[in-house]
């Protein structure tokens, strides 16, 4: 694991550009946000920095997994993390350092803590950094008319339990994966599957309403769609009525 920088953002305020680079060995991955029910959400804690008022972690498009320890969520062969980092005044020196928790799985998941500090800005360009910004998911609204696009989202009540039920608009022959997060991290919503029933032009996921914490309702709850298509990624937030 490392920090890399790629100098300011072209966004008013000072924002600096940096990343955190994990890089696997072939057969392991590490974990998105929400790393499905057999993984472990990366930590990330930036408070040992130096004029750092706020950082913002992004995740690229993740990839979802299935072996013998269940269904996750995550990253094969290496991620970066961009970082949006807000000094407390831009005309001082920024230090950011990072101390990060994470797990690395390849039959079994291996722990990982580790610390790393860099100085920014830190020169130009990076291309790997930009690459990975590139792939952070695109937040639209339902509905929109893209060539990615989360057409319509329902809730069907008619089963042994409760389903919600998702209509994407994607390229035609686009490898495509849906994930599901609920309002809170407790949430531990299923993988969305494909299934059949969708109108011309479009593809159809469904998910159970499961793993809910306790004492949680699902009806008015906001859940973050994301889909991903090839090298294009979006995310949908929708309100559950």
């Amino acid at each position: 694991m490392r920090l890399i920088a790629g100098g300011r953002s072209s966004e008013a305020g000072g924002v600096l550009r940096a990343g955190i680079e994990i890089r696997l060995a072939p057969g392991w991955k590490t974990y998105w946000r929400y790393a499905g029910d057999s993984g472990v959400p990366p930590r990330f804690s930036f408070d040992r920095s130096d004029n750092v008022a706020t950082v913002k972690v992004l995740f690229p498009a993740p990839h979802g997994f299935t072996d013998e320890g269940g269904e996750s969520i995550g990253y094969k062969g290496g991620v970066i993390f961009p970082l949006q980092v807000v000094p407390r005044d831009a005309a001082k020196p920024v230090v950011l350092r990072v101390d990060v928790d994470y797990a690395i799985c390849e039959k079994l998941c291996v722990p990982v803590a580790a610390k790393a500090e860099l100085a920014l800005p830190g020169g130009g360009e990076n291309a790997a950094l930009a690459a990975s910004e590139a792939r952070v998911p695109k937040a639209v609204g339902l509905g929109d008319d893209g060539a990615l696009s989360i057409r319509a989202v329902r809730r069907e009540d008619g089963g042994a339990r409760p389903r919600v039920v998702v209509d994407v608009k994607a390229p035609a022959g686009a490898d495509l994966e849906l994930f599901a997060e609920g309002p809170t991290p407790d949430w531990s919503l299923p993988l969305p599957i494909a299934v059949t029933g969708a109108p011309p032009g479009l593809r159809r996921f469904a998910f159970d309403l499961d793993g809910l914490p306790p004492g949680a309702s699902a009806h008015g709850a906001m859940l973050r769609l994301t889909a991903v298509a090839g090298e294009a990624a979006i995310e949908v937030e929708t309100r559950l009525d």
